[in-house]
């Protein structure tokens, strides 16, 4: 083996398991900007993508690591320095892709891969991608013959990545669970394990396959082992609560468990949103914090 290639194999093995805490070590927990935007929202207000303001905030809830999407390697301009003044990490990063169109395919995976060279100046590792659905919000469904192409193009990005020394994790929203979950399945059946691994979020599994906890516990005992970010989001009564617990829908203490009985720690991201019906107590700073705080004392030595 060529040693860039041995180092760049190395790389991305590494980055499949450097976000793990050591046994005892305080946990690395993140946050994606999805909730902060939907706190905003609620509160009247605005956070510009990737600003002081937002940086702020975060960091003073207690979190160590932001994990924002990504449209353009532009967006990366000055945002080195703000997340080292802010004592921010970004470990991992959310891009959206459109993989099941041969028209757009390529393009999309170049912008990824444009968005992830600069995202790899900064140490991130691990790229979070959802290949698109044909509409947002609409009830179009991929043939099999695109999602045949679509996984096809997972593991052509899969394997770029790779190269550069990061992992790219597919995820999903409800949509993908529609008509017996065969786009879920098909993502992480029909392509390598070696290029493509997994971003659970057990919230978009439990409400995709009608609020079913033995539906989530089914794909983690399928796929689990392939899992290196995990995105947190609890709901009571079927509505996103305003903080992350353990105790919810989601048996989350359960779900801990079997990361642990497993040697999983991955990557903790939390997307405790808000949407019609949640509880309106707090705002965003004082609701993350109080979700950080829960989910360091459930994964600990995550």
């Amino acid at each position: 083996m060529h040693r860039r290639t041995f180092i760049l194999n190395a790389a991305a093995a590494v980055a499949a398991t450097a976000v793990r805490a050591a046994p005892g070590q305080k946990g690395h927990i993140a946050t994606n900007t999805y909730p902060w935007g939907t706190f905003a929202r609620r509160e009247g207000k605005k956070y510009p993508p990737h600003g002081d303001e937002l940086l702020g905030a975060i960091a003073s809830a207690g979190i160590d690591g932001y994990e924002a999407s990504f449209l353009k390697p532009e967006e990366f301009d000055g945002l080195g320095a703000r997340l080292r003044a802010y004592g921010l990490e970004m470990r991992s990063l959310y891009v959206n892709s459109t993989l099941h169109d041969a028209a757009q395919a390529d393009a999309s995976i170049e912008s990824v891969l444009a968005v992830a060279r600069r995202a790899a100046e900064l140490g991130t590792r691990i790229v979070v991608t959802n290949p698109s659905p044909i509409k947002w919000g609409g009830p179009e469904n991929k043939t099999d013959e695109q999602l045949i192409f679509q996984g096809r193009a997972l593991d052509r990005l899969g394997a770029e990545l790779r190269k550069l020394g990061m992992v790219l994790a597919y995820h999903n929203h409800d949509i993908e669970l529609r008509h017996g979950a065969r786009e879920f399945h098909h993502m992480l059946t029909a392509t390598d394990p070696e290029y493509v691994k997994f971003c659970l979020d057990a919230h978009w599994v439990f409400r995709g396959c009608g609020d079913s906890q033995v539906a989530l516990f089914d794909v983690i005992e399928h796929y689990g082992d392939r899992i290196v970010e995990l995105h947190l989001r609890q709901s009571i009564g079927g509505k996103w609560s305003e903080v992350f617990t353990a105790e919810g829908d989601i048996d989350y203490a359960r779900l801990a468990e079997w990361l642990k009985g497993r040697g999983l720690r991955p990557q903790l991201s939390l997307e405790q949103a808000v949407e019609k019906g949640s509880p309106e107590t707090m705002d965003a700073v004082a609701a993350h914090k109080v979700s950080v705080g829960n989910a360091r004392r459930l994964f600990a030595g995550a």
